[in-house]
């Protein structure tokens, strides 16, 4: 009994010292998985080699080991799914961006420049970025040119003169005037003179009542006025009585003119009716 118990010493004193480190307890806290330095309520177990503790675990402490740390009640809302209420990252509000822990001012390039407020601006087109805009949308009447809603005047492209896309007066090429494509009918001299300062050609461009030299004119480009009319959806002029803006030579009362053979009527009663057919002439 002897000699095997001293075989098994001396086979002992032989082993590595190693051997021994791994049969030694470790006192690293955070290795026995003693990792927060404090437990909400006190409710965990105190390392014995320090200050750490291993706490037990909470629905506050799975989601917030999951990432949801954020209540997002300063911000736009929260992003995504939830956990114990809260998120792991929030919505921000329009200027702002998210940068991984809360949402800063995001710098925007130059060319949102426009607050699109104020008359004729409908709206902002696209997302906004520190509350402006690239474009605006324009109201009614409005077209977006130049970074500005301008008063939409429409085009004029050769004999035609558009708004939005339709045709709403013509002229000949050696005019310096377009006419409207109908004519409004027949009244006394001054619901014609009205009438015509109340037509719209385009947005807030008006019409006037022609003068007798544009009335002159009107007849003899006739035919070829009539043509671009009816093809353009307008009526065709006729042979009727047009009112003019033209005083008679005593600068009592306006000149009628007869479309049908330019004969003119001086001294017209003002409560005569004869047709009216607007102009365009400031566009």
């Amino acid at each position: 009994m002897k000699i095997k118990f001293l075989l098994i010493g001396t086979s002992l004193s032989f082993l590595p010292q190693s051997a021994f480190a791994q049969c030694v307890a470790t006192q690293d806290c955070e290795t026995l998985g003693y990792t927060e330095t404090t437990c909400n309520g006190g409710k965990g177990v105190k390392c014995p080699f320090g200050n750490k503790w291993a706490c037990l675990s909470t629905e506050e402490s799975v989601c917030k080991k999951n990432g949801f740390r954020y209540d997002c009640s300063n911000y736009a809302g929260g992003d995504g799914d939830t956990c114990g209420g809260k998120y792991k990252r929030c919505s921000c509000n329009s200027g702002y961006k998210w940068s991984g822990s809360t949402c800063i001012k995001e710098a925007c390039s130059s060319a949102y420049q426009y607050t699109c407020k104020g008359a004729g601006y409908d709206a902002g087109s696209g997302t906004p970025c520190g509350g402006k805009y690239i474009t605006c949308k324009c109201s009614s009447g409005y077209t977006w040119k130049n970074g500005l809603c301008q008063k939409d005047k429409g085009e004029a492209i050769g004999d035609l003169y558009y708004c939005n896309g339709r045709v709403v007066a013509v002229k000949t090429s050696d005019m310096d005037f377009y006419i409207a494509m109908n004519d409004l009918g027949d009244m006394n001299w001054g619901n014609a003179y009205c009438s015509t300062q109340n037509y719209t050609f385009c947005g807030e461009l008006k019409g006037t009542l022609p003068t007798e030299e544009q009335l002159h004119i009107i007849y003899r480009r006739k035919s070829k006025l009539n043509p671009l009319l009816s093809e353009n959806g307008g009526s065709e002029l006729g042979g009727d009585w047009y009112w003019s803006s033209t005083p008679d030579g005593n600068g009592d009362t306006p000149i009628a003119f007869l479309m049908s053979d330019s004969r003119t009527s001086n001294g017209e009663d003002l409560y005569n009716s004869n047709n009216v057919w607007p102009v365009l002439v400031d566009y």
